[in-house]
């Protein structure tokens, strides 16, 4: 039910395309997911992620187990019948949320005990809990629950979360055992190379089908994740494929399918799409400005997506202004479809040997600068 293929490998770098085949369909990599924490990509309908091009999408363990709970799920179906999704569906484990909204943790050898940021309630998060959990909410690919530090952690901390990272995807690996649900391990150690190597050797001796390197994007400067994946990701199967969890800006995107990642994730074009910021192929435009009040230009003119061939910059100036939802819905449409269509010129330029060409080309259009120079 769960098979990954590599079909390409570009002879400029570490990136490839694959074949990812899933319960819920194939799809294609490198692949951004667009982030539905609690069971819906805010703003937008299952029918418009298909219209826009998304093949698999993200939702929260943590958020969907305190609302609505995971059994009314498991009663209803699972998470695709739940949320009428017919594409495949990955579910982070909800490490990262216990530690980054809860007010008060208590973390030992055995689990995570928090508080709800709901309702301040007292819960246990171990990981055979996740485990019965994400098979509970069924998705087609799960996530081994991990100890995600924020930058800076000293060594002290981040060897003690990393050991327990390594301790709990084992007892995950244990516990798991829904057959069509593939069940991926998270590669920690912050910044300390062999912390990050040991934590890759621990995981890849365990056979997940798939790797993600976690505890990045969390507050270092971007030269520094990328030199955790120049000396992690070779230590990855060539034949799983690796997911870097939480980046999605475009310049991360491209450095990261260079480095060989296969799978994004990130809430970055939906937040801020809903504050009035688009991502366009000239770079950021922020709606609300006043400079746009008589634009009747596209918000994009090279852009074919419905928001840009409809509707002009000053009507959506408008919209935000006058606070109204369907602003939110246009922009957020777009900057999905910008990323969608960003993604397939990444693997286009893989499969044609002009990917290095392409991005040079996209950030001088996008940032204005080199690769390199993006801080």
């Amino acid at each position: 039910m769960f098979e990954f293929e590599v079909i390409h490998k570009s002879t400029e770098h570490r990136g490839r395309i694959g074949k990812l085949k899933t319960p819920h369909g194939e799809l294609t990599t490198p692949v951004f997911m667009p982030v539905g924490t609690q069971a819906t990509v805010k703003t937008m309908s299952p029918d418009q992620l298909q219209a826009l091009g998304a093949s698999i999408i993200l939702s929260n363990t943590y958020h969907l187990y305190l609302r609505p709970g995971h059994e009314l799920i498991r009663e209803a179906g699972g998470l695709h019948a739940f949320m009428n999704w017919p594409g495949a569906i990955l579910t982070d484990s909800g490490g990262f949320q216990v530690f980054s909204l809860s007010k008060l943790t208590k973390v030992t050898d055995e689990g995570v005990l928090f508080r709800s940021h709901i309702d301040g309630s007292p819960h246990l998060f171990t990981p055979e809990k996740v485990m019965e959990i994400e098979m509970a909410l069924g998705a087609d690919i799960a996530m081994a629950f991990d100890v995600c530090l924020p930058y800076p952690s000293t060594y002290e901390e981040a060897a003690l979360a990393q050991v327990r990272t390594s301790r709990w995807a084992a007892r995950c690996r244990a516990r798991h055992d829904r057959p069509d649900q593939a069940l991926f391990g998270i590669v920690q150690g912050v910044a300390f190379r062999d912390l990050r190597e040991k934590s890759a050797q621990e995981l890849v001796a365990m056979d997940f089908p798939g790797y993600a390197v976690g505890g990045l994007s969390v507050g270092e400067p971007k030269e520094i994740m990328y030199e955790v994946l120049d000396y992690t990701v070779p230590l990855l199967p060539e034949d799983k494929p690796r997911y870097l969890m939480g980046v999605g800006s475009p310049d991360a995107l491209w450095e990261g399918v260079a480095r060989g990642i296969d799978m994004f994730d990130c809430v970055l074009p939906t937040r801020i799409a809903r504050n009035g910021t688009a991502m366009t192929s000239r770079g950021r435009v922020i709606i609300r400005d006043a400079k746009y009040a008589r634009d009747f230009s596209p918000l994009d003119p090279a852009c074919a997506c419905p928001t840009c061939r409809q509707y002009t910059r000053a009507y959506l100036r408008h919209l935000f202004k006058a606070g109204e939802i369907l602003g939110l819905i246009l922009v957020t449409y777009h900057n999905l479809f910008f990323l969608a269509r960003m993604m397939e010129q990444i693997r286009r330029s893989l499969i044609e040997g002009t990917y290095n060409q392409a991005k040079a080309e996209f950030f001088a259009a996008y940032y204005g600068k080199a690769p390199g120079e993006i801080s």
